[in-house]
């Protein structure tokens, strides 16, 4: 097949092939604290009153947790990050190949971008006191044909540990492109 007829049938070059596995981006929180835990919570179950384990000290420590605990959905990157030094982790928006070009490679080009879906595997709960890293890497790329071209299916996987080296949460990211 010679490489005209290779690159029109695949969105995937070789130098996407080779960066699959790689670490894209790396973040560390600042410690979390009780009163994050409890704002969150707040916000989470809005108007309802949150569970107890996440702000009440004494129903904390009677529970199996033993004390305060964040729900799971709790970000502790949400406003800002320890490492690197300032920053707000947001989406990237209007660059369809941000991955790549955070590997420092090219992207495949492709003008639309779907939320593919995202699934999360919980670990151990992040409590007060708690140091978060955060590690994302690319997972994989896949094509299917679609109603509008072939799209192209890129997954990360994103991996939090707490300062102790648990996994608190591994989530598989997917995003659709055409």
């Amino acid at each position: 097949m010679s490489e005209l007829a290779e690159h029109s049938t695949t969105h995937i070059s070789d130098d996407m092939r080779a960066v699959v596995g790689r670490e894209v981006r790396r973040a560390v929180s600042y410690p979390v604290s009780e009163s994050d835990i409890r704002r969150w919570a707040i916000a989470v179950y809005y108007p309802a009153q949150p569970p107890r384990r996440f702000w009440d000290i004494k129903a904390a420590a009677a529970s199996r947790y033993g004390g305060i605990v964040a729900p799971e959905d709790f970000n502790p990157f949400a406003w800002m990050t320890a490492e690197p030094e300032g920053e707000r982790m947001m989406a990237s928006a209007g660059n369809t190949d941000s991955l790549e070009i955070s590997l420092g490679i090219a992207g495949p080009g492709l003008k639309n971008v779907l939320n593919g879906g995202l699934q999360v595997e919980y670990g151990v709960p992040m409590r007060p006191g708690d140091v978060i890293t955060s590690v994302m890497s690319l997972a994989e790329y896949r094509e299917r044909p679609g109603s509008l071209g072939l799209m192209l299916f890129t997954t990360s996987r994103t991996v939090w540990t707490n300062h102790n080296g648990e996994t608190v949460k591994t989530g598989l990211g997917t995003v659709i492109r055409y």
